[in-house]
C-alpha cells in the first residue's frame, strides 16, 4: 500500500450538516407537538410582544405599536419592535431551533426572562397555516441597516432581498402570511380577533385587530379595535368586595360558562403567580381533572391545564397568570418540575385558608359549599389528613335527630354511635331518638371510613358501631312474671315467624305508638341469603352451602309491651288470630324499615291481610246470624 493511498484512509471525515423537510416538519408540528392549527395566532402574537420588549430594553422611549389585522385568506400583523438585519433574517427566521433569546448576543441573556419564546421554533410554526410568509424588518439595532424583505414558502425555501428605504421607514418588522389550501378557515377576520383575544387578552402591550387591510397604519380596513383587556381582573380596583365578587361571578361566566358559588384569591408574589379559583355550582366527581386557564406573561398558554392544583381541590376551576412556570416545548401545558410542585402546593394552602376562613366566620356560605361539594370533600378526606381536620366537623351526616353537621351532633353527644347501612338505621333511628340516643346513618358512600377517623380529629369522643343486637339490649326488659304469663303468646308469635328465620322479644320502649320493630344485622342477613341459595342450589352447592351454616344471630321482631294494641293482641283467645295478627305486625314493622321484601316477605303478607278480611268479614256474619 503506497503511502499516499494510507494517507487517504487515515484523513479526517468531512463534516456535514443535517437536512430538513420543511413540509415533515410542518406536519410533525401541526400533529404532534401543537394541538391545533391555532396556535399560529399565538405564535405571531408572540413574536410581535417579544420584538417590542427587546425594543423597550434598547430605548425606553421608543413607541409600542402592534396592530394585528385579516381579510380572506391572509393574516397580517405590524410591530414597532427591534426588528432584524438581513444577516439576522438568514440565521434567525430560517434556523430551527435557534432562538434570539438565547445567547449572550446583542446583550438579550440578562433580560431572557421577560420573553415569551425560548424554543427557537418561532415563525416556522405559522406554516402550519401558511403556503407562504413574508417578513417585511428594519432593525432598531443598526439605524444604517436598510429594510430587508424575507420570503418563505411550505416547500422549504426562501429568499432574502434588501428593500429601498421608503419599503419601511421605522424600525420594527410585519409578517404577511397567505393561507395555504384546506387552511382558510383559520384566517377568516372573525376567527382571528376570536383567537388573539382568547390567547392576548391579557399581554402587557396593547394591540389592535383591523377587519381588512394590511395591519400598516395608513393601509385602509376596518376600525381598529383592542384585543387586550388589562389589568386583570383580579388586579382591578373595586368600591366594596360585594362589587367585586359579582365582577369576578360574571368573568367566570364568560370565561367558563357557569356562575361560581365562590371565588378564592390565588397570590403568590413570591412564585410570580396571581389569579382566582372559581368554585363549581354542581357536584363533580374527585376523579375528573379540571382544566385550569394559564397565562404566561400574560399569553394564554392553555385553559386545560391539570396538573396546577393538588388533586383534591378537584371543585374549582382556576385562572393565573405566572411568569415563573415554564412551559412545554408545544406551549400548551406547564413542565412538571419542581417549581410547579411547590406553587401547586401554595395554590392548594391557599383553597385550605379560603375552606377555613368560612368554617371560621361564614358558616352560612360553608354550608351551601358542602350542600354541593360534600361527597367529593368526603371522598378526599379518607386520604388528606390535613383536609380531614379541616372539614369533618363541618360535613352533612343524617342523624336520628335530623340531618346536621358533625359539630352540631357532638354538641349534644359525647359518644357517637354509627350504623353501616341504611335498613339498619331507618330500624334503629326511631327507637333511638325516644331513648336519647344520637345515632349517625354511615350506610352512605365514605361514612363509615370518616367515622372511623373521628378520634384522630376529637380525640374527646367514643366512636361505637350500633347494630340490631346492641339495640335490643339497651330497650328495657319487661318484668319476667309478666313474660311468663305472656308465654303461649310468644311461643305462638315464634312458630308463625320461624319460616322467616325471625325470632320474637318482648321489651318496653318509646315511642308507645310503635307496636312492633324489625331488628337485623349483617350477619342476619347474610344468614337468610345464604339459607336461600341453599333451597335453589344442586346436590353439590347445597352440600358446601350447608356446611358453611353457622350459629349467626337472627333477625328479631321486638313487641312493644307498652303498646295498647301488642296487649291486645297478646290476650286473644283464638291461636290462629294471634298468629294472623303477628303476622301482620312483622309485616307491617319490615315495611316501615323501607327494606326490600322477599318473595317470603310479599307472601306472607298477603296471607295476613287476607287472613284479617275474612275473619272480620266472618265475625260479622256470625253476628247477623245470631240476630
Amino acid at each position: 500500500m503506497t503511502s499516499a493511498s494510507s494517507s487517504s484512509i487515515h484523513s479526517d471525515p468531512a463534516a456535514n450538516s443535517f437536512q430538513v423537510d420543511l413540509r415533515g416538519l410542518v406536519d410533525l408540528l401541526s400533529h404532534h407537538l401543537y394541538s391545533s392549527p391555532r396556535v399560529y395566532v399565538r405564535e405571531l402574537l408572540q413574536n410581535a410582544v417579544d420584538a417590542v420588549t427587546a425594543r423597550q430594553a434598547l430605548d425606553p422611549e421608543a413607541e409600542i405599536r402592534i396592530r394585528l389585522s385579516a381579510s380572506a385568506g391572509r393574516v397580517t400583523i405590524e410591530d414597532s419592535g427591534i426588528g432584524l438585519t438581513a444577516a439576522e433574517a438568514h440565521s434567525l427566521l430560517a434556523t430551527i431551533g435557534r432562538s434570539s433569546k438565547r445567547g449572550g448576543e446583542h446583550g438579550l441573556e440578562t433580560t431572557r426572562r421577560e420573553f415569551l419564546g425560548q424554543f427557537g421554533i418561532g415563525l416556522l410554526a405559522c406554516f402550519v397555516v401558511a403556503r407562504q410568509i413574508r417578513v417585511i424588518t428594519r432593525s432598531a439595532r443598526d439605524p444604517q441597516a436598510a429594510p430587508v424583505e424575507w420570503l418563505a414558502t411550505d416547500d422549504g425555501s426562501y429568499t432574502v432581498r434588501e428593500l429601498p428605504e421608503d419599503a419601511r421607514r421605522e424600525p420594527g418588522t410585519t409578517v404577511i402570511l397567505q393561507a395555504r389550501p384546506g387552511a382558510e378557515e383559520w384566517t377568516v377576520p372573525a376567527k382571528v380577533e376570536q383567537l388573539a383575544r382568547d390567547y392576548g387578552s391579557l399581554l402587557p402591550y396593547d394591540i389592535t385587530f383591523t377587519e381588512g387591510g394590511s395591519g400598516e397604519e395608513g393601509s385602509g380596513g376596518g376600525e381598529p379595535r383592542g384585543i387586550t383587556d388589562r389589568p386583570a381582573i383580579w388586579d382591578r380596583p373595586f368600591p366594596t368586595p360585594a362589587a367585586r365578587r359579582v365582577a369576578l361571578a360574571g368573568h367566570c361566566a364568560q370565561l367558563f360558562g357557569f356562575t361560581p358559588l365562590d371565588s378564592i384569591d390565588l397570590d403568590l408574589p413570591v412564585a410570580g403567580v396571581r389569579g382566582v379559583a372559581y368554585v363549581l355550582p354542581e357536584p363533580t366527581s374527585p376523579a375528573h381533572r379540571a382544566g385550569h386557564r394559564v397565562h404566561l406573561k400574560g399569553m394564554l398558554l392553555t385553559d386545560h391545564a391539570d396538573n396546577l392544583l393538588p388533586d383534591w381541590a378537584f371543585f374549582v376551576r382556576a385562572v393565573i397568570d405566572t411568569d415563573t412556570l415554564r412551559p412545554t416545548a408545544s406551549r400548551e401545558n406547564l413542565y412538571d418540575d419542581e417549581t410547579l410542585s411547590a406553587v401547586r402546593e401554595a395554590l392548594g394552602a391557599r383553597v385550605r385558608a379560603w375552606l377555613a376562613e368560612l368554617a371560621a366566620s361564614e358558616p352560612e356560605r360553608l354550608a351551601a359549599f358542602l350542600s354541593v361539594h360534600h361527597l367529593g370533600v368526603k371522598s378526599l378526606a379518607r386520604h388528606d389528613a390535613e383536609l380531614l381536620g379541616l372539614m369533618l366537623p363541618w360535613l352533612p351526616f343524617e342523624t336520628s335527630e335530623g340531618s346536621m353537621s358533625l359539630q352540631e351532633f357532638t354538641a349534644a353527644h359525647t359518644e357517637v354511635h354509627f350504623t353501616r347501612t341504611v335498613e339498619e338505621f331507618r330500624q334503629i333511628a326511631p327507637i333511638a331518638a325516644a331513648h336519647g340516643l344520637g345515632v349517625i346513618n354511615a350506610g352512605y358512600t365514605y361514612d363509615a371510613d370518616l367515622l372511623a377517623l373521628l378520634p384522630t380529629v376529637r380525640p374527646d369522643l367514643k366512636v361505637t358501631e350500633l347494630d340490631a343486637g346492641a339495640v335490643t339490649e339497651r330497650l328495657d326488659p319487661v318484668p319476667t312474671s309478666a313474660e311468663l304469663a305472656l308465654a303461649p303468646f310468644l311461643s305462638t308469635a315464634r312458630t308463625r315467624l320461624e319460616a322467616q328465620g325471625c325470632d320474637v322479644v318482648l321489651r318496653s320502649f318509646q315511642p308507645v305508638s310503635v307496636p312492633a320493630l324489625y331488628l337485623d344485622d349483617r350477619q342476619a342477613r347474610q344468614e337468610r341469603d345464604r339459607t336461600a341459595a341453599l333451597d335453589s342450589a344442586d346436590s353439590l352447592w347445597s352440600g358446601i352451602l350447608g356446611a358453611l351454616r353457622g350459629s349467626a344471630p337472627r333477625a328479631r321482631l321486638v313487641l312493644n309491651h307498652n303498646n295498647p294494641l301488642i296487649r291486645r293482641i297478646s290476650a286473644l283467645p283464638d291461636e290462629a288470630l294471634t298468629g294472623t295478627a303477628v303476622e301482620s305486625l312483622y309485616g307491617q314493622a319490615l315495611l316501615m324499615s323501607q327494606r326490600p321484601l322477599r318473595p317470603a316477605d310479599s307472601t306472607l303478607l298477603n296471607r295476613a291481610f287476607l287472613g284479617l278480611l275474612e275473619w272480620a268479614t266472618h265475625s260479622t256474619d256470625s253476628q247477623e246470624g245470631q240476630k
